[in-house]
């Protein structure tokens, strides 16, 4: 078995907007790996980007954070499903309508995910094959 060398830890202060201009030189690579390639790489760097659908509307993507922060959806589907299961949820005329508003509420914010991360809109439920 080879012998490994052992590597030690460097770690460098930086003011919030040098750490800000590194990240953003970095593209997306791990800083770690950045500093290191542009030390001893070489300058010849492939540029990695911030994944396959980077957010293309931060003010649409800021919308739907706050819809789903004020929506519940997460508590208000898990007790539905719970009431459903037990055979407990009444099927009322106000219950349908809730049902309904949430439907309308989820479609909003998966308008708004997918306009902000750039993506062609689908119609919801059908598949589509890469």
């Amino acid at each position: 078995m080879a012998d490994k060398k052992q590597t030690k830890p460097f770690s460098l202060r930086l003011t919030f907007e040098e750490r800000a201009e590194l990240e953003r030189a970095a593209a997306g690579m791990p800083v770690g790996e950045y500093i290191r390639d542009r030390l001893f790489g070489g300058t010849d760097l492939p540029r990695r980007t911030r994944g396959k659908f980077p957010v293309q509307d931060h003010k649409e993507l800021a919308q739907v954070l706050a819809l789903l922060g004020q929506a519940r959806l997460s508590s208000n589907l898990n007790q539905l499903a719970k009431a459903a299961n037990c055979g407990t949820l009444p099927v009322t005329p106000d219950v349908e309508a809730e049902l309904r508003r949430a439907c309308d509420e989820i479609r909003e914010m998966r308008a708004h995910l997918i306009k902000a991360l750039g993506l062609k809109p689908t119609t919801p439920g059908v598949r589509h094959d890469p």
